[in-house]
């Protein structure tokens, strides 16, 4: 079967009217500004050959492990059929109803208790279908561990599906189409602003109902707590950065969620802090360019302090330039932070070109970057529409974007790390416009995974003791935030 490119295929789905743009009424009862339907690639049979291809390109990609396959009735059943039939695979078809004679099942085809059943499906926005799929195979006591998607509304579903224990693996997100079909010149950017807004403000997974069901349900304003999957459950996504994972699971092992912002002038007192407090950290904040005596010898023994202690570097270098010159800064100069830093931070001012020419060169190293989406000074125009904006951007370029420097969480989607600067044990402000937050209101509170502290450690009669007093406060408010949310 031919290759096919991600955005030749989206071209072709919106080509046979797969994808439309107006107002529709989702399964959920959701009016939605677009509407995926692909129950049309029946009419279109090398499409639908495309479509299964890329499914089960994804199948092999993620090394999924698997007894049989089913695709959820109906679209994605002639999908699960051909991919079946092609690589000679054992597949079960899930009935809507059972029927009143003959064997009455609601799953045809052969098993053995505990076979894992693998679920394609087409399209997903709550995942409810897939977990009303996957249910039925429990009771029938067969297991499922991952799902395959085409396209990923990107309203919940990971979330929902993974808090019961299911991964799902999507082809297509929703804010990678918008992209491509702007670029594409199928829809103008205010078509695609609408769409995004949509989907950034309706995201569907919720907590347990009031009868209990704990099930997915359209956004309610302030009713409901959304589940808190903690970091180790984040870092196994099937989406989530690989940066972001190894931060997560280092967060989790160490129980730090503390982040050392290492701001001395002197590369000698910088590598004292790194080996003495490297410990308690999860993640140590450098500004190069402040160091008087830099060499090239400093960032290998700091590299060396990071893989000792099990931290990640984090240059705080705030780029805010065109693609080609930050791209340069990055790789180039005297300090070539490419080299040696897991975390690079930009601002969104200059637009996506600022990502993509960071992207250019850390993407190959396995590196990621920090969205400036929030600032803790006094007077900062980082807030509302800008915040916003930066939210898409990230969305748009999570294949190198891990998060967001901000004051509090600014998305649901667990993938995105959020980290927070100013943080001190007692709230107030310097008087630079600095303004400080407690780790409890920033964790707790506000929703953010990291806090980032300086003058509250390096001020310090005692820095080390300062450290773990940081380091359990922020843990004690990370686990009391679990607690809040029945995780």
């Amino acid at each position: 079967m031919e290759n096919v490119s991600i955005e030749s295929l989206i071209v072709k789905l919106h080509d046979v009217s797969g994808v439309k743009f107006g107002e529709y009424k989702l399964k959920s009862g959701m009016l939605t500004p677009i509407y995926i339907d692909l129950r049309v690639l029946v009419s279109h049979p090398a499409l639908m050959n495309q479509v299964s291809s890329v499914l089960y390109q994804r199948v092999q990609d993620e090394g999924l492990q698997f007894d049989t396959l089913c695709g959820v009735p109906y679209t994605a059943l002639p999908l699960a059929t051909i991919i079946c039939s092609t690589h000679e695979l054992p597949m079960l078809i899930r009935r809507k109803e059972a029927k009143d004679y003959g064997t009455k099942r609601l799953v045809e085809g052969s098993f053995r208790e505990g076979d894992i059943c693998l679920i394609i499906e087409d399209t997903v926005t709550t995942g409810s279908s897939i977990l009303e799929t996957a249910e039925v195979f429990y009771k029938e006591g067969l297991k499922v561990t991952d799902a395959v998607v085409l396209m990923d509304r990107e309203q919940g579903a990971v979330e929902m599906l993974a808090s019961r224990g299911i991964r799902l693996h999507s082809i297509i997100s929703m804010f990678k189409l918008l992209e491509v079909l702007q670029e594409a010149e199928r829809i103008d950017a205010k078509t695609a602003q609408r769409v995004k807004k949509f989907i950034l403000d309706n995201n569907t997974f919720s907590h347990k109902d009031d009868t209990g069901n704990g099930v997915p349900a359209t956004k309610k304003a302030c009713v409901e707590k959304n589940v808190e999957l903690s970091y180790a459950d984040r870092a196994k996504l099937p989406n989530v950065h690989p940066l972001a994972s190894k931060l997560l699971k280092t967060m989790e092992e160490k129980q730090s969620n503390l982040c050392l912002s290492a701001d001395v002038t002197s590369s000698e007192e910088l590598l004292r802090l790194a080996d003495s407090l490297g410990p308690t950290v999860c993640m140590l904040k450098t500004h190069v360019d402040i160091l008087k005596d830099y060499t090239v010898d400093f960032t290998q023994e700091l590299q060396a302090l990071a893989e000792k202690h099990n931290f990640l570097i984090f240059e705080d270098r705030k780029f805010a330039d065109i693609g080609n010159t930050v791209k340069h800064q990055y790789e180039g100069g005297m300090y070539q932070i490419s080299s040696w830093s897991h975390i690079v931070n930009a601002h969104a001012v200059p637009g996506p070109g600022v990502v993509k020419g960071l992207s250019a060169v850390g993407k190959p190293l396995g590196r990621g970057c920090l969205l400036i989406a929030q600032m803790s000074s006094q007077g900062s125009l980082a807030t509302g529409d800008y915040t916003q904006a930066v939210l898409a951007m990230a969305e748009e370029q999570s294949d190198f974007v891990i998060g967001f420097i901000c004051g509090s969480k600014i998305t649901k989607k667990p993938e995105f790390i959020h980290m927070t600067p100013g943080v001190q044990m007692q709230a107030g402000g310097d008087g630079l416009g600095q303004q400080y937050t407690t780790p409890e209101e920033v964790l707790c509170n506000k929703g953010s995974d990291v806090i980032i502290v300086g003058r509250g450690i390096l001020e310090a009669p005692d820095r080390l003791k300062a450290a773990e007093s940081y380091r359990k406060s922020g843990w004690e408010a990370y686990t009391k935030r679990l607690g809040q949310s029945g995780q």
